[in-house]
């Protein structure tokens, strides 16, 4: 797995997203963090809370927050939440589960998963959220990249 990583970041990569490996192998998350530092994010794909791994198909019992935890002690320093069960709807974020997220650690966090409209992201960005990953809302123009970039900031 590290020469995988080593490979993509060689060629012009500038992040990885390890998702599954934090649940099956959290070992490999230090050894990640070691070699490539911020290079380095954890997924956190959650369904009703707890994280779902294998391509979000086996759901474990193991809540997002717990894992951020678990991961924290092991070096990560960014994640990515996503929300399956919003993901690809544009029915909204789920807010509620982010504010928990980013009230519980000072350690930046990206919100995947049901934005839907330019006020979705200034909430996120009111809760505290690094960035948003935006999919099916710009493809179905529902959110335009410029304004949404012009609004916030």
């Amino acid at each position: 797995h590290m020469e995988s990583i080593a490979k993509m970041l060689d060629t012009g990569v500038e992040r990885v997203i390890l998702g599954t490996v934090a649940v099956a192998n959290p070992g490999m998350i230090r050894e990640a963090y070691h070699h490539f530092g911020d290079a380095v994010i954890v997924g956190v794909d959650a369904r009703d809370g707890y994280v779902a791994v294998h391509g979000w198909q086996t759901r474990t019992k193991i809540t997002a927050f717990e894992l951020i935890q678990q991961m924290t002690a092991l070096g990560a320093r960014r994640f990515i939440y996503t929300d399956i069960l919003r993901d690809g709807t544009l029915s909204q974020p789920n807010f509620e589960a982010i504010a928990e997220l980013t009230g519980k650690t000072s350690l930046p966090i990206i919100a995947s998963g049901g934005v839907m409209s330019i006020s979705d992201l200034t909430r996120l960005s009111q809760l505290g959220v690094e960035g948003a990953i935006v999919g099916k809302a710009l493809y179905t123009g529902d959110i335009k990249l410029d304004e949404a970039l012009a609004a916030i900031g």
